[in-house]
């Protein structure tokens, strides 16, 4: 890092040079936590605290260190937790079990529609609502139109074909988005959940039938990974 910045310092590389070079540094080791400051230059998204297994006190810590530096966003994190961790600025989003701190500005046109199969895949839903909201874009929910009543669907697909990226959650047999996938010509994000009885097998029916769905334009994300759609999302609709 020394090296580099004495090579701006004398003109041998440029800004843009610089930052290209600094953008794989650095992490800050404390102890039990290794924080990437820097997935925020390269990514523009920053690195995110999964709560769940951590203490408050460990959560409090490493945001902490984070916030400094750019937003900071905590998933899986239960009330009571969110209530320990005492950080003011801290926002709580209930549905979606999330923590935000930091400013949120509205950085891309268009919107994004978030749509689930039964009223159950909500939490899930939330927090790729949540994730997507906090990053920039518009969100639009479509909730509980799933295939077992598609007229739910079809009186709601107007809103989901405007959208710039389609999120679908779902769980029990997971169809839902290779439906929706036929009625819109954006790119369609599939969300296994592990809502459902028994032969569910906690998600692993719903995603092996996203991961099968014979609609093209269909990428699936990891069981109840919310927050990974709504990053996938957002870096999509940025890009368009």
């Amino acid at each position: 890092m020394e090296e580099i910045l004495r090579k701006l310092w004398n003109h041998e590389i440029s800004v843009e040079e610089a930052m290209e070079e600094l953008k794989y540094y650095p992490f800050k080791d404390i102890g039990d936590a290794k924080i990437d400051f820097y997935r925020h230059v390269h990514k523009k998204v920053p690195e995110v605290i999964y709560g769940k297994g951590k203490s408050a006190e460990e959560i409090r810590r490493i945001a902490k260190e984070m916030m400094s530096h750019h937003k900071v966003f905590i998933t899986k994190v239960e009330k009571d937790i969110y209530e320990k961790i005492g950080i003011k600025e801290a926002k709580y989003y209930e549905d979606a079990k999330m923590v935000v701190i930091g400013e949120r500005k509205r950085i891309n046109e268009g919107y994004i529609a978030i749509v689930t199969a039964g009223s159950s895949d909500k939490h899930v839903a939330e927090e790729a609502a949540v994730t997507a909201y906090e990053l920039g874009n518009e969100v639009k929910r479509v909730y509980d139109v799933g295939a077992a009543g598609l007229h739910r669907l079809l009186a709601n697909i107007g809103e989901i074909e405007g959208a710039s990226v389609v999120v679908v959650v779902a769980g029990m047999d997971g169809v839902l988005p290779t439906i929706v996938a036929n009625f819109v010509s954006s790119p369609v994000i599939a969300v296994p959940t592990s809502v459902g009885y028994g032969t569910g097998i906690n998600g692993l029916v719903a995603m092996a039938t996203m991961l099968n769905s014979c609609s093209p334009g269909i990428v699936v994300v990891n069981i109840d990974n919310g927050f990974g759609a709504g990053v996938a999302a957002h870096l999509i609709n940025t890009r368009k």
